[in-house]
């Protein structure tokens, strides 16, 4: 019967996503990544408890690294486990997309944001994004283009409703 529903249910559900890196970046391109995780922290993250707001990527000796992502333990975690909430954590990408990452970081000056966390089946996926910073104005737009399809919206819905 179990078995059954997992059929159905794909596992594939957002963990967390990271509103800011969408408001403080142009994303030009997605890369999906693994992490790797230790079994408390899978737990951890079943349970909701992530921080992921002030995360970012970065490359260390030719591999990337998820820096600054917060996943607190949970009280009934195992007790001869020392948890470290912030821990630097490996994402596993091919190497072909590495080097085109770090290609595009060195010689481009991108920045790689990581945009959302995801189950896929019963694995934890990163969204890494290849960003470039807006400027003040260019938010200004983003936030008044945002405020525009609000407004249609509501105008569609009135309207429908009549």
């Amino acid at each position: 019967m179990a078995k059954a529903k997992d059929k159905d249910n794909k596992g594939s559900g957002t963990i967390a996503l990271n509103k800011r890196a969408r408001h403080e970046y142009h994303i030009d391109q997605r890369f999906e990544a693994g992490v790797a995780l230790q079994g408390w922290e899978l737990k951890a993250l079943r349970a909701g408890r992530i921080n992921f707001g002030d995360s970012y990527a970065m490359v260390l000796k030719g591999e990337i690294w998820l820096i600054g992502t917060s996943i607190p333990p949970l009280i009934s975690a195992s007790t001869h486990v020392i948890a470290e909430d912030r821990r630097t954590r490996k994402l596993l990408l091919h190497r072909s997309e590495i080097d085109t990452l770090i290609g595009a970081v060195e010689r481009k000056g991108y920045t790689m944001v990581p945009t959302a966390m995801y189950w896929k089946g019963n694995k934890v996926k990163v969204e890494i994004g290849l960003a470039r910073g807006k400027q003040a104005h260019d938010k200004r737009e983003t936030e008044k283009e945002r405020d525009w399809q609000r407004e249609k919206a509501r105008t569609m819905r009135a309207h429908n409703r009549a």
